[in-house]
């Protein structure tokens, strides 16, 4: 499967920028809060993340392997 440009970009945002800061803020906020699982909820999203930079990761590979 071959994604546009535009939507690799802001996949590749949200993976690298926005779903790190958000793990982030849950961390703080979630026991300042005193939400239930916050360290649950966090292992969850950041093995979620790094799932999906790996696919990404393996996505840019197969496409530098296409264009060479």
């Amino acid at each position: 499967m071959k994604l546009k440009n535009e939507t690799y970009d802001l996949l590749k945002w949200i993976v690298q920028v926005f779903l790190p800061a958000f793990i982030t803020f849950s961390g703080i906020v979630g026991p300042s809060l005193k939400w239930d699982n916050t360290e649950l909820f966090m292992t969850l999203l950041g093995a979620f993340t790094a799932f999906l930079g790996t696919l990404l990761g393996i996505s840019n590979r197969n496409y530098k392997k296409e264009d060479n």
